[in-house]
Order: structure tokens, then C-alpha cells, then sequence
């Protein structure tokens, strides 16, 4: 299905929107943010009780936690959720020879990863710890890099989508699967046991803030529609 940018100025993403998503979502990502940095007991004795439940439920339905274990290590693990970003970049260069977006797509997916480590370098929580685990990760836990990273790269994918003029079957296919899989994904990882709740919250909040700056300053740095934006993202 060939999909065209939408030149309506109507029905183009703007910045306004864009950026008061922005605004709205850096003041729960700042909160959650020091909460963690200093261990605000409600939050921490909310967080072990989930977790424990979490991880009762992964060791009595080995079943359910093996099938966990694929997705969240081959479907909706951060290298697969970048890998389907590069092919959106793939896409708008070769179907739309939109350069700029491109490398507007590519920047914000790697910042997403720099962000993500900077994160857990600067918090340095401390992963949940089992005497009977199943499944293991490795280096800090606040965000979730495997929720900000899905959250971040389908965020941007339903952007895109939506500039494009995506309607219909499309539309709601893209969206279903992105719901899913951001969700999903924050699931498998307290279910594994390799998470705090507000890890994956942590990674949702963050991930959605990326995006949302995202799309606020590439549509301001864009500003209207222009003839040769048309020229540059059509075959």
C-alpha cells in the first residue's frame, strides 16, 4: 500500500500539540524520577509487593513464563524494536527520499538509547533479587530499557504512520500491535522478575516524553508545508 504525506495543514501533526504532550509528561517523569533516586518508601514497599506477587505467579506457570521469556527476549527486546526503527529509516529514504525525517527518526531512536543509559547510570537501582529467578538481567534497573525503547520506537512508528495518511485497517492495526506491544512488554518484565513496577512505568513515561519532543521540534523546525518538503518525501 502506497502511503503519501498528508498535505492537508489540517490534518498534519503540529507542534502545539506535540508540545504540551510534552510538558504534560515531564512532570510525572520528573516525579517518578526522584521518588526512585531516593527510595520514597510508599513507593518502594508498593513496588516489592507487586514483585513478589509477580514472581509467586512466574514460578507456579512455567508455562506462561516460558512463552514471556521468547517475547521479551525475541519480539520485544530493544534490539528487534531498533532494528524495525533502521527499517523505518530504510522506508522513508527509499520510498519517499525523505532524507531529513529520516535522520530525524534515526537521532531520536539513538538518543532514546542514551538517554535510557544515563538514566540507570545516574539512579543505579538495584534490580529485584530471588533465591529461585526466572530469567536474569544484567546492569541498573530504573527505566525499563526494554519499556522506553518499545514505547519510543512505536511511538515514532505511529507518528509516521498518522504523516503519512495511514487511515482505515492500517491505522488500527498499527495501533493495536504498538498498544500491545508496549504494554507487553512493561508485563514481561515484572513477570520475570527482572523489574520494579515503576521501572517499566519509569520507561513508559520517558519513552513518551522522547517522542513527544520528538515530533514537537521537528514540526517546529519544519514549520508549514512547503512545495519542496512535498518534493523531498515523494518517490
Amino acid at each position: 500500500m502506497h502511503l503519501a504525506p498528508v498535505e492537508s495543514p489540517s490534518r498534519r501533526p503540529r507542534a502545539r500539540p506535540a508540545a504540551l504532550t510534552a510538558a504534560a509528561l515531564t512532570v510525572p517523569a520528573m516525579v517518578l524520577l526522584v521518588l526512585v533516586a531516593v527510595s520514597w518508601h510508599p513507593l518502594m514497599a508498593l513496588d516489592g509487593g507487586v514483585a513478589r506477587a509477580a514472581h509467586r505467579r512466574a514460578v507456579g506457570e512455567p508455562g506462561l513464563t516460558h512463552a514471556f521469556r521468547i517475547l521479551t527476549d525475541w519480539v520485544w527486546d530493544p534490539t528487534t524494536m531498533r532494528i524495525l526503527g533502521g527499517a523505518a529509516v530504510l522506508w522513508l529514504l527509499w520510498r519517499y527520499r525523505a532524507r531529513v525525517l529520516a535522520l530525524w527518526v534515526a537521532g531520536a531512536v539513538a538518543l532514546g538509547a542514551l538517554a535510557q543509559q544515563s538514566l540507570k547510570a545516574a539512579v543505579g537501582r538495584r534490580r529485584p533479587a530471588w533465591p529461585d529467578p526466572v530469567d536474569s538481567a544484567h546492569n541498573a534497573a530504573f527505566p525499563s530499557g526494554h519499556a522506553m525503547t518499545a514505547t519510543v520506537v512505536c511511538g515514532l512508528l505511529l507518528w509516521l504512520l498518522r504523516r503519512y495518511g495511514a487511515r482505515g485497517v492500517v491505522w488500527r492495526t498499527a495501533l493495536a500491535a504498538a498498544v500491545v506491544s508496549v504494554l507487553g512488554v512493561g508485563l514481561t518484565r515484572v513477570w520475570l522478575g527482572v523489574h520494579w513496577p515503576s521501572d517499566v512505568v519509569g520507561g513508559w513515561l520517558f519513552g513518551a516524553l522522547l517522542v513527544a519532543l520528538a515530533v514537537a521540534s521537528y514540526e517546529r523546525w519544519r514549520g508549514p508545508e512547503r512545495p519542496t518538503d512535498r518534493r523531498e518525501e515523494r518517490c
